[in-house]
């Protein structure tokens, strides 16, 4: 079973949470976080080469010294402020009108550690490493993961009691449209009783956030063992995480594009996507896929659907009957040779966020030659998946709205 436990958080008085908070570091690129980050936003400690000019390496020593300086002055400033006591908080976003609900809590090193924190993703090692340097000179987790369980029906109503029962510490709408509110949960014995229930939940899913859970697992691990005194009651022994009931969140689609047809023409390119798909051109307006194993293609000013063949996919295995894997195997392997995803060049992701339109735009502009979009996995596939042990491929789950960061940060002593 896991633990969790309430922290004492570091966060911005109520009059500037929406000017601090800001969007999670690796989903804007550095040009975008200076053109975005106002005076206070906490994506001067995510991104802090953004403070240069011009913008150097994001991994630079000059840059890891200006995340630490900078978080010291944030503190120094009172534009983040220590609580007093451990408390769980509840954090809920709105989009399109549909809100979900997470509580905002400190989760094991060992349980992740031991498994019953569960991936189903790979991660890439300079990308923790650099996630890991951040917690380590930061002593501090500065920017939450996003975790998914099975649907606790107390710990829902308990939520809902809290929500209808008091107006939000925090509540704004962010520039891009989406609602963020905030409830601090001051109750002891609400929050034991939250710790309670948890203690009987047998694994949380790691929804999005693997390199950093990665990483801040890896940093208590690191600082367990160089302290002769440690007893594991330690705040390192936990890291920040929000934690929501998998029946509130909503998978949306990630797609791919293609820098190059490997040599071959568009015409020779259909031609061998015949073999494992139904292909019908579909014209020049964005094509969506309607379901499983229904793919939309961009190419040379048209918009294609794909259908899957029998054949070209396995129901009967959790990894088998994802579309990527179908996409993965039957087009990247087959006839683009892209070899490994996490480390080619020639291939890039795009979050479904961003409209089909930004896939056209890409290949229109030559910057690419294809784009594919997929028709989004579940929920249920992900955790089966997670419970089997096995690992989607790369860049398969895109959830939408992002978690704002600066709401929260979690100190490891």
């Amino acid at each position: 079973m896991v633990k969790i436990k309430p922290f004492a958080a570091l966060r911005p008085p109520k009059e500037i949470a929406h000017e601090v908070a800001s969007r999670p570091y690796d989903v804007l690129d550095s040009q975008e976080a200076k053109a975005e980050a106002g005076e206070k936003s906490l994506l001067h400690i995510t991104k802090p080469e953004i403070d240069f000019d011009p913008i150097i390496d994001e991994h630079s020593p000059e840059a890891y010294a200006r995340a630490v300086e900078n978080f010291r002055r944030w503190q120094e400033r009172g534009w983040l402020r220590q609580d007093e006591k451990e408390m769980y908080y509840i954090y809920a976003q709105t989009m399109n009108g549909r809100t979900q609900y997470g509580l905002v809590a400190a989760a094991g090193v060992d349980d992740y550690l031991e498994g019953r924190i569960k991936k189903h993703e790979l991660t890439r090692k300079d990308k923790e490493d650099d996630r890991m340097i951040h917690v380590r000179i930061q002593n501090a987790n500065i920017e939450p993961v996003f975790f998914t369980y099975p649907d606790v029906p107390e710990m829902n109503e308990l939520v809902k009691t809290i929500v209808d029962s008091r107006p939000p510490e925090y509540d704004f709408v962010a520039d891009d449209g989406f609602g963020h509110h905030f409830w601090v949960i001051d109750d002891a014995a609400v929050n034991a009783r939250i710790t309670q229930i948890f203690a009987g939940i047998p694994a949380l899913y790691v929804a999005d956030g693997h390199h950093r859970s990665a990483a801040a697992a890896r940093v208590g691990l690191e600082k367990r063992q160089i302290n002769p005194h440690h007893t594991g009651s330690e705040e390192y022994n936990y890291f920040m995480a929000v934690i929501f009931p998998e029946s509130h969140l909503q998978i949306i689609d990630y797609n791919r594009v293609v820098k190059d047809l490997n040599g071959l023409t568009p015409a020779q390119f259909l031609d061998r996507l015949g073999a494992s798909f139904d292909v019908a051109e579909q014209g020049a307006d964005p094509y969506a896929p309607a379901g499983l194993h229904d793919f939309s293609m961009y190419l040379a000013g048209r918009w294609y659907s794909l259908k899957a063949k029998p054949g070209a996919y396995n129901d009967n295995d959790p990894i088998g009957i994802l579309d990527v894997t179908v996409l993965s195997n039957r087009v990247f392997d087959r006839i683009l040779c892209l070899g490994d995803l996490r480390t080619s060049k020639r291939i890039d992701f795009v979050g479904g966020i961003r409209g089909l339109g930004e896939l056209q735009r890409r290949v229109d502009s030559g910057e690419m030659a294809v784009a594919f979009a997929l028709y989004p996995v579940s929920m249920k596939q992900l955790i089966d998946i997670a419970d089997s042990g096995h690992i989607m491929p790369p860049k398969t789950t895109w959830f939408e709205p992002k978690l704002r960061s600066g709401l929260t940060v979690h100190k490891l002593s």
